[in-house]
């Protein structure tokens, strides 16, 4: 079980997100509102 976790990958892939993804993303968090009432978190999308 130990020699498992002791491989040493160096290969690293990075992912390239569309530009499409991003702006969704951003958009996304802008309409997400938090609040708070009474120690409950209650989350609500604004579109």
């Amino acid at each position: 079980m130990g020699k498992i976790y002791t491989k040493n990958n160096n290969k690293v892939n990075l992912v390239q997100a569309k530009p499409e993804t991003i702006e969704f993303l951003l958009n996304y968090s802008k309409s997400l509102n938090v609040a708070t009432i009474k120690g409950v978190q209650y989350e609500s999308n604004m579109n």
